[in-house]
């Protein structure tokens, strides 16, 4: 008999495993039910559309019922909304959105891939607030961004929020991003979102960081701070939850995070019934606990793992280290694994690595700084995440340590790496060997490393600051109490180091690491400041001292001094 595989859900994971299916199996009945008007869209580039990069909304339509019924013979019914499942009969309650009528569809798989809700707070006027997760939402934010608005508010500082910003901006639509956490983007840590949130600013977005909408009113938001923000538009943008609907009411189990829950081939609690994308729960590869990872190419892999499995072929279990990348302005921001925040709430020891390379070799013209973030294990060594901010070369270093976690590498073998370099491209040494190298000094205790947050307590501790910058670049800003002794001249200037502890810096860490083990040498307990004072200077310990020494916080990510 005919096998019949019934989809739900016509994007990314759905829409994978149905054309992965078709190549498999010639003959089978696959049906794929959507209950707007378009399939496999690239969602991920609506807010492009809204600020006119994307020129054309065609272009973000990759197939329609038609392309994949002449090339995969696929029965795909957009406007039809799935409505219940019966287990027991193996069938589901549909209804057609455009005749108005409901029907029943039979099915020997059934996968779900319902994709996830956006957040709506229940809060005043909030139905003035238009969401961005589907083609139908960016045609009425399109829509009201045509009508010329004089002020516009983006409720949440996250992926979405800024991308959403930023192309309001391009359409010179005065923007304020409403974020209720003291940062955007919560992936990153403070002293990474600092840049980015200085990004923003340089290109005219106010941003009101820790505060939250109270009410939207008529044409301002309301916060919780008693301020108003104008505002003729509002879009939404604080994050989405698993759509569960369906598998809630057909009893299927729902995970600790909130997504349906699956096992390694993606089946739910009833095993004729598959799950995949944002409404299904991820395994965490680091720790194998639930996740939930809304990002595209995990569903893709998923609606791929199904397929096969439907087929009987071999699968793979599918994984999350949660790699994502986002454009603000000119800055490109990427991580993956676990970030600093995360691993404290969850009370593993780590130990961390900030630096400050160009994008390729500096001595070919056009070099852009980065600022790299690599979090490992201080017992084995195990890369544990990393996260990266710059103008250029951000995505390809994230990219190779994401896939070094995916190897099983250690931080260590990071230095061995062999990557392709020329200096238009990158570095003999590229910034990614040189996370290794100094990654196994730490670990075999060669070198001691204090971070940004720990300087404050070192100085009251009784730790004489050194800065081994030039005089130039101390008078230009450097940390509060430190002296000025350039690392050419430190072996003279022995005398003037009094303290048996010493915290040295300078610009990015490379001078102050060769300072350090000088002096550990001469028998002074020596730390280098991780990151130097470029680390400290985008910290919120910059940002505390700033305020009591009424400094202006530079915006620009500088230029690398080594």
């Amino acid at each position: 008999m005919q096998r019949r595989v019934v989809i739900v859900g016509g994007v990314a994971g759905g829409m994978s495993a149905a054309t992965r299916l078709r190549r498999l199996d010639a003959t089978a009945s696959i049906v794929v039910l959507e209950r707007s008007s378009y399939v496999s869209y690239a969602n991920c580039g609506l807010p492009y559309f809204v600020g006119g990069v994307i020129a054309s909304q065609s272009d973000l339509l990759l197939q329609t019922p038609a392309s994949l019924h002449a090339r995969f013979d696929l029965d795909v019914r957009v406007m039809n909304e799935v409505l219940g499942i019966d287990r027991a009969a193996k069938t589901v309650l549909v209804r057609d959105l455009e005749a108005e009528h409901d029907y029943e569809l039979s099915y020997d798989e059934l996968i779900l891939s319902p994709g996830a809700q956006p957040v709506v707070p229940p809060i005043p006027g909030i139905e003035r607030a238009l969401t961005l997760r589907t083609v139908e939402d960016v045609e009425r934010i399109v829509a009201a961004v045509n009508s010329a608005p004089k002020s516009a508010v983006v409720i949440g500082g996250g992926f979405i929020g800024v991308e959403t910003a930023e192309n309001l901006a391009h359409r010179r639509i005065p923007t304020t991003i409403v974020e209720a956490m003291a940062q955007v983007l919560a992936p990153l840590d403070p002293e990474m979102a600092i840049p980015v949130a200085n990004e923003i600013r340089r290109h005219g977005v106010e941003l009101r960081l820790g505060v939250s909408v109270a009410a939207i009113h008529g044409a301002e938001v309301e916060l919780s701070d008693g301020s108003r923000v104008p505002a003729e538009m509002v879009i939404l943008a604080i994050g989405v939850r698993p759509d569960v609907t369906l598998a809630r009411a057909a009893g299927l189990d729902i995970g600790p995070r909130g997504g349906i829950q699956v096992d390694d081939m993606n089946r739910t609690s009833d095993h004729f019934i598959y799950a995949v994308g944002d409404a299904a729960e991820k395994s965490d590869a680091l720790d194998g606990q639930s996740a939930l990872v809304p990002l595209a190419n995990i569903a893709n892999r998923q609606g791929r793992v199904v397929a096969d499995h439907i087929m009987g072929r071999p699968v793979r279990p599918v994984t999350t280290i949660g790699t994502a990348i986002v454009k603000v302005f000119d800055l490109a921001i990427a991580t993956t694994g676990w970030n600093e925040k995360r691993l404290i709430a969850a009370g593993l020891p780590f130990q961390i690595i900030h630096t400050h390379p160009g994008s390729h070799a500096g001595y070919y013209p056009g070099a852009k700084t980065m600022a790299l973030k690599l979090i490992i294990s201080p017992v084995d060594g195990a890369i544990l995440g990393a996260q990266g901010v710059g103008r250029e070369g951000v995505d390809k270093r994230i990219d190779v340590v994401a896939t070094a976690i995916r190897a099983g590498l250690t931080a260590p073998d990071l230095a061995d790496l062999e990557l392709a370099y020329a200096p238009p491209f990158g570095s003999a040494k590229d910034p990614v060997n040189m996370l290794g190298y100094i990654a196994e000094n730490l670990l075999s205790g060669l070198t001691v490393n204090a971070q940004w947050s720990e300087v404050a307590k070192l100085s009251a501790l009784g730790y004489q600051i050194i800065d081994v910058r030039s005089a130039s670049e101390f008078s230009a800003g450097t940390i509060p109490g430190a002296i000025s002794i350039p690392v050419d001249e430190i072996r003279a200037r022995l005398a003037e180091i009094t303290a048996p502890n010493v915290l040295i810096t300078c610009q990015v860490g490379h001078r102050g690491h060769t300072a350090t083990m000088f002096l550990r040498e001469q028998g002074i307990n020596a730390v280098n400041l991780d990151g130097g004072y470029q680390t400290w200077r985008h910290s919120p310990a910059f940002v505390l001292s700033s305020k009591s020494m009424s400094i202006q916080p530079t915006i620009e990510m500088e230029p690398v001094r080594v």
